[in-house]
């Protein structure tokens, strides 16, 4: 078992949040946030400028790492808000029930799956 000088922290929930204000979590836990790609850019370069909310996180919230490890995060854009601050009131977006319960019925619904009676 490799050792490690490096103290034991715990891993903060990000998801939902604002990629600012989750780094800033992130950090004030004592863990970094990072890309999923190894070999790609790093985060802080894909999340500016404009607003990204974390999709996802990996370890999950609550795991015990090694002080500054890295946690893997997904997120997504939204809005044009270059400062990184959305309008008044703006929130963060809706969630996919949201939308889907704004959705129109649709006209027509086509069937993927086939009865076993039909060759």
């Amino acid at each position: 078992m490799e050792k490690r000088a490096a103290d034991r922290v715990t891993v903060p929930d990000v998801v939902g949040m604002p990629y600012h204000v989750g780094r800033d979590s992130a950090a004030e836990a004592g863990v970094s946030l990072a890309n999923p790609d190894p070999d790609g850019p790093p985060i802080g370069a894909l999340a500016w400028p404009g607003l990204f909310y974390i999709t996802s996180q990996h370890p999950p919230p609550g795991t015990e790492v090694y002080r500054w490890d890295p946690v893997i995060i997904d997120f997504i854009e939204h809005g044009g808000a270059s400062s990184g601050v959305g309008p008044p009131g703006a929130g963060p977006p809706p969630s996919d029930a949201a939308q889907a319960a704004d959705a129109p019925e649709p006209d027509y619904i086509v069937e993927l799956t086939r009865d076993d009676d039909r060759p």
